[in-house]
């Protein structure tokens, strides 16, 4: 395989790690898996350091775990739980720099490495509270500093031949409760069992790389959000059967429904949510 085309990034890590090494926040999703696999491709060894958590689904960390395992690579998973912090629990705008704050100060106590994550140069366009945390942390960002953007990845990460090169984004599951809303362990959970249920359904029907996130758009109000393309590609008869399985997989919450976005990211986000 041949990795010129890594060459840039390659001068960014060994500015970070001149000895070779260094600690990565690794979630198993497209930026942290794409920044180890040129890494190890590099001659590098980062030590992967996985958050676990209520906010984390537990398939998210079987499949980081397991691809980390794939390549032979150091991966330690670390528990961190941020619903007692008094941003996180008051459902603030201020809550994922409450949270990414509390996590790499966790993760910076775990080794004397230089600690790295998997910001990336497009991350800068968009709401993204926890860079401040990132940055106040002495965090480095080997991608976003070597200006690769999210389609850069996607683009290098087939050209390098990485798995999952097309993977989607999953963001935290605080991400799916409004803005004033309190998380709890359970509405978490009830969540993750549901977005797993979508996860399977549409992969047997076919629908692997459709996108959707399943959120709580008030407290008791659980919605399916879909791009609209994969909506009208779905077949005819399994709208309702999604919505009925989710809604055995959420006890206690009344059914959802399906909503089709023009865009996924951002929801709580936009003035008019």
């Amino acid at each position: 395989m041949n990795y010129a085309s890594l060459a840039p990034l390659g001068d960014i890590l060994a500015s970070v790690a001149d000895q070779k090494r260094f600690a990565l926040a690794y979630s198993g999703g497209l930026d942290s898996r794409f920044l180890a696999h040129a890494a190890h491709a590099l001659g590098f060894s980062p030590l992967l350091l996985h958050v676990t958590g209520p906010h984390v689904p537990p398939e998210e960390t079987a499949f980081a775990r397991s691809w980390a395992e794939s390549l032979s690579l150091e991966f330690r998973e670390i528990p961190v739980n941020p619903l007692g912090l008094p941003s996180v629990a008051e459902g603030s705008r201020e809550r994922c720099y409450a949270c990414k704050k509390a996590m790499f100060t966790t993760l910076a106590a775990v080794s004397d490495l230089p600690l790295c994550d998997g910001t990336n140069a497009s991350d800068a366009l968009v709401f993204r509270p926890g860079l401040r945390a990132v940055r106040e942390l002495g965090v480095a960002s080997p991608l976003a500093l070597a200006g690769l953007t999210k389609n850069d990845i996607h683009l290098l990460a087939e050209k390098t031949g990485m798995s999952l090169p097309q993977q989607k984004a999953r963001p935290c599951l605080l991400t799916r409760l409004p803005y004033g809303v309190s998380p709890t362990e359970d509405a978490l959970a009830a969540v993750a069992a549901g977005e797993h249920v979508v996860r399977r359904m549409l992969a047997e029907a076919g629908m692997p790389e459709a996108d959707f996130r399943l959120r709580l758009v008030s407290k008791e109000r659980p919605e399916l959000h879909m791009l609209a393309a994969d909506v009208g590609a779905m077949p005819p008869d399994l709208e309702q059967r999604l919505l009925q399985t989710v809604h055995a997989a959420m006890p206690g919450y009344p059914a959802p429904v399906l909503s089709a976005k023009a865009t996924l990211s951002g929801f709580f986000d936009r003035p008019s949510a």
